[in-house]
């Protein structure tokens, strides 16, 4: 893991994709994409059963490290509408100590009140002091922005002409894109500027490169 500093608060970035924030042991993950297996599946899609339950074993694993009061998601929690996915998240709800909240993403198109049921506050954006939390990239003047939907990788080249596509935390200098925590997620290729930091996820690590 890596603690970075921004606004004078600290940060930690986990290598599933999270980042813990300390001061209000918040955790924030972004693009989770629930359901997306069991949709490719009902459509054909060869994706083996048991990448379901993968998902879960990682939110697990980051909130028993962090065991934060509250779970930010920024956007993108499920895939698509209702399916038997739905019944895993509603018991692993129910035993998450976490406060959860939604910053809704374009994917996250379930009804409203299917995730108030379950304790779950939604919101379009959300304004934490000098913190705007939102799914899509935002830019406003006062404000650092957390948020996720790009799925942000980069493209490394060895002095051999290997090659590797890595996922990356991306910082820019008024926000912060969280890589896709989900294990059924593709990505995209950044194109940092000379001023932008990259932390790139690599056997099980966070590194600033």
């Amino acid at each position: 893991m890596l603690t970075v500093r921004i606004l004078n608060e600290a940060f930690t970035l986990h290598p599933s994709g999270g980042v813990f924030w300390e001061g209000k042991s918040l955790l924030l993950i972004s693009d989770v994409h629930l359901g997306k297996v069991s949709h490719f599946r009902k459509f054909g899609a060869a994706v083996p059963r048991k990448a379901v339950h993968r998902n879960y074993i990682l939110l697990d694993g980051i909130l028993r490290h962090f065991q934060p009061f509250q779970l930010c998601f920024l956007g993108d929690l499920f895939h698509s509408s209702l399916n038997k996915e739905w019944g895993l998240f509603e018991n692993w709800v129910a035993k998450t100590p976490a406060k959860i909240s939604l910053v809704s993403g374009n994917h996250d198109i379930i009804a409203p009140e299917k995730f108030s049921a379950l304790g779950i506050d939604l919101f379009e954006e959300l304004i934490l002091g000098e913190f705007l939390l939102t799914h899509h990239p935002n830019t406003r003047e006062g404000f650092f922005n957390f948020c996720g939907h790009i799925h942000p990788a980069v493209k490394l080249q060895g002095f051999g002409r290997q090659r590797l596509k890595l996922p990356c935390f991306f910082k820019t200098q008024n926000q912060f894109i969280l890589p896709a925590f989900g294990e059924f997620t593709g990505n995209h290729t950044v194109t940092p500027k000379k001023e932008d930091e990259i932390f790139v996820i690599v056997e099980n690590e966070v590194v600033k490169i």
